[in-house]
Parts: structure tokens; C-alpha cells; sequence
């Protein structure tokens, strides 16, 4: 899991950095920098939690830890490329907002 959070925050960061928009969950598609950094930097520190060490493994090693996390990497990484080629979206336009029809005034009694 952490190799996918740590995979994850990538594009997310450099939406931010270089002022782009990218889906994000809080926000949706039009999230902009402020959001994706946000949310590139709660995926990165989560991914960076849980790479840890804990209590089968000492500070330090990586053994088979290292191959999870590169296979999170990859996966993620992998399922990125296959939805944006088939869905594309992060790069299909933004539909625009409807516009908003303006309603004549009745007057104060609504009568007119």
C-alpha cells in the first residue's frame, strides 16, 4: 500500500508545482494546484508512515518490503497509464458550467 500512496502523490505534486488541474477525491476533476498538492502531500507523508519501521523489520533493511512497495509503485502506475489512455480523464477538456439563465423581474409582487 505504501508504494501506491507513494506513487500516487507524484502526479499529484507536480500538478501542483507546475499549476495544472488533476482529478483528485476532494475535489474532483478540476482540482487545481492548492488541491492536488494537498492531496499529493497526504498521499506521500501516508505512504511514508507506513514504509516505518515496525516490528519485523529493522531500520534499515528491505527485503521483501522493497519488492511490495516497487510492486505498489508499478501497479499504480500501470493502472494510471491504462485509465488515461481508455478514459482519459485528466486530459479531456473541462466541460464548461452551464450558463445561468437570467429570469426577468416580476416586480415585488410577482405579478407582471
Amino acid at each position: 500500500m505504501a508504494g501506491v500512496l507513494v506513487g500516487n502523490s507524484a502526479p499529484h505534486l507536480a500538478s501542483a508545482v507546475t499549476g495544472r488541474r488533476h482529478l483528485t477525491p476532494l475535489a474532483g476533476r478540476g482540482s487545481g494546484p492548492g488541491v492536488n498538492g494537498l492531496w499529493g502531500l497526504l498521499n506521500l507523508l501516508a505512504g511514508l508512515l507506513l514504509l516505518s519501521p515496525d516490528a519485523h523489520r529493522d531500520a534499515g533493511t528491505w527485503d521483501d518490503d522493497l519488492v511490495a512497495f516497487e510492486a505498489g509503485v508499478v501497479a499504480w502506475g500501470a493502472w494510471m497509464v491504462v485509465t488515461e489512455r481508455v478514459l482519459g480523464t485528466n486530459t479531456r477538456p473541462v466541460a464548461a458550467a452551464p450558463a445561468l439563465r437570467r429570469v426577468p423581474d416580476r416586480g415585488a409582487g410577482g405579478v407582471g
